[in-house]
């Protein structure tokens, strides 16, 4: 069994027990989250639409992203060629570690 999910503006394909990394929720470690917006479920058959309108999913908070626990840095750089105008920044997206828990459809 699997859904898909809606979580950030971002759809996941999700199973019972999968760990994922969605974005900054500001739950702490252990909290529960209900998902709502289910775009679909495979139960033998897939249901979509209103088939799937009462559907959620329960997740508990594994890790949270602030401090340590970010993603990798991603690295911007932009040089404009033949002005002597370069610029450097980073960017590490703060994430929310996430294990599946139920699928109610």
């Amino acid at each position: 069994m699997y859904a898909i999910i809606k979580c950030g503006g971002k759809q996941y394909k999700v199973s019972e027990g999968d760990i994922l990394d969605v974005d900054y929720t500001g739950l702490a470690a252990k909290e529960t989250l209900e998902i709502t917006d289910v775009l679909a479920v495979n139960n033998g058959e897939l249901k979509t639409g209103d088939a799937v309108a009462n559907a959620k999913v329960e997740a508990v908070v594994v890790l949270d992203g602030t401090g340590v626990n970010r993603a990798k840095k991603v690295i911007i750089y932009k040089k404009r060629r033949r002005k002597d105008s370069k610029l450097k920044r980073g960017f590490r997206k703060s994430f929310t570690k996430i294990r599946i828990i139920k699928i109610a459809a």
